[in-house]
């Protein structure tokens, strides 16, 4: 169980990661300002600010997000959206002043804050301990050309603005009070520029875009990756032949190895499979080593006719099939491919497991495909994520592939709350030539959380279902 719970855990934090990545990446390479990069969902636990960004690890696990600023539903900044924007800021001078050591860590009382801004001021710098709130009135009172000295770098514009009122203020709640309800236009105007709802059409297509899109094109990374460290293959050789089978009259025996179909090679049981399926019920010739009591390899010739039988589908239904009546003994080897060959590998793989979820995904919609059986939640990730752990690298890997493409396929639908929702929205932005209403693009997230809520409770009560089962 241990083991199982930190084989999902591990696995959701990797695909997590990836996703948010995409959304983080392509927002910063646009000039969005991303406040939070989380793994989890909050309580927050801890975490590290790294420039203009808090990198911390959330207490509810299975989830992330990235926040930008103002990607919250709204028209305009608000007054408490345009605060925190400032106090975004502050916090960016902090940490600038401590890296260039001129402050530390340490929180000194107001009178020794203003003490080291009057020093500052007179022109002798002082290395001493201040909070965001410090940081910035010393910073204020100091002059423009200090900025160098005392952050490492030089003031932006936006920042500028917020020292000058701190300067006139000489309080900086007081002047954060002031600039958050005024609202100047230059501040505004800065906040746009890094603003998320403020960007063009087609930056927010693209940030939204980003995160699906990163789940996706991991998939073949990861499995190129597997290719290049070793797939565990099964051999052609047999196991159980029932007797009331082809196989078996034709005379196959447990321990026979298929080394050619058809006078074509073949190396692996996949490879059998494949062209025992494909033969369309015509009698198919097999050649096959097998060992006598002396321990001595002969080759024999068998024509087996195939027998047409409906067979379970990893959709949940049967479909017809042509066997022969033989199983794996389950005889394996490790099959390593070099790094051009097992790109071209992940790719192809990668795009024919997209295929079969794309399928299975529309089976389950049509009705083909039972609910209950197909849909799996958290404690059926766990048991497989388990199982998979159990047997090494390779199944984990594959595991995880499937799952990164399943939340790219699924994180597409357009369904409020998925990024597929925010697409489509952008779509009909597009099409109206201006952004949906706020009342309605609330009552459509509204809707996509109750739907989704609804979906959660009804795979885990599936699950526990399946457990009691």
């Amino acid at each position: 169980m241990i083991t199982s719970i930190v084989a999902a855990v591990v696995i959701f934090a990797v695909l997590i990661v990836v996703h948010e990545a995409g959304h983080f990446a392509m927002a910063k390479r646009l000039g969005v300002r991303v406040l939070r990069f989380s793994v989890g969902y909050p309580p927050r636990l801890f975490g590290i600010r790294y420039g203009e960004t808090d990198y911390c690890l959330g207490a509810t696990p299975f989830g992330g997000y990235v926040k930008m600023l103002g990607d919250e539903v709204a028209e305009e900044p608000s007054n408490a959206t345009l605060l925190g924007y400032i106090k975004e800021l502050l916090l960016d001078l902090e940490e600038a002043a401590r890296r260039t050591k001129w402050i530390a860590k340490e929180t000194l009382s107001e009178a020794a804050i203003k003490a080291i801004a009057d020093e500052l001021v007179n022109g002798s710098q002082v290395a001493a301990g201040g909070s965001a709130d410090g940081a910035a009135i010393a910073i204020a009172e100091t002059p423009a050309s200090r900025g160098q000295a005392i952050l490492g770098r030089e003031l932006k514009a936006e920042e500028l603005i917020v020292l000058q009122a701190i300067d006139r203020a000489g309080s900086v709640s007081r002047a954060c009070e002031i600039l958050s309800e005024g609202k100047p236009s230059a501040l505004v105007e800065q906040y746009n520029s890094r603003a998320f709802p403020s960007q063009p059409l087609a930056k927010r297509f693209a940030i939204v875009l980003a995160g699906p899109a990163s789940n996706i094109l991991f998939a073949p990374i990861l499995m190129a990756v597997v290719f290049m460290v070793g797939v565990p293959t099964m051999l052609p050789v047999l196991g159980s032949i029932p007797t009331d089978l082809p196989g078996y009259a034709a005379g196959l025996r447990p321990g026979d190895r298929v080394t050619a179909v058809n006078a074509s090679p073949i190396r692996t049981w996949d490879e059998l499979s494949t062209l025992v399926k494909a033969s369309g019920g015509n009698a198919i010739n097999l050649t096959i080593e097998r060992k006598d009591a002396t321990n001595a390899t002969k080759t024999l010739h068998l024509t087996v006719n195939p027998k047409r039988v409906d067979e379970p589908t990893i959709y949940g239904t049967k479909a017809p099939t042509w066997v022969i009546g033989v199983t794996p003994r389950g005889d394996e080897i490790t099959h390593r491919e070099g790094p051009f060959a097992a790109i071209g590998d992940g790719v192809s793989e990668s795009v024919s497991m997209a295929g079969t979820l794309v399928v299975g995904i529309g089976k389950i919609i049509s009705g083909a495909t039972p609910v209950r059986q197909a849909l799996g939640g958290p404690i059926m990730i766990a048991q497989i994520a388990g199982r998979e752990a159990h047997q090494g690298f390779s199944d984990v890997a594959m595991f995880t592939v499937m799952l990164s493409l399943e939340l790219g396929i699924i994180n597409l639908f357009p369904v409020p709350l998925l990024d597929g929702g925010h697409l489509l929205f952008f779509a009909i932005e597009g099409v109206r030539g201006e952004p949906m209403k706020l009342r309605h693009r609330e009552i459509a997230m509204q809707v996509g959380l109750f739907l989704l809520a609804i979906l959660m409770a009804f795979v885990i009560v599936n699950d526990i279902s399946r457990l009691i089962g």
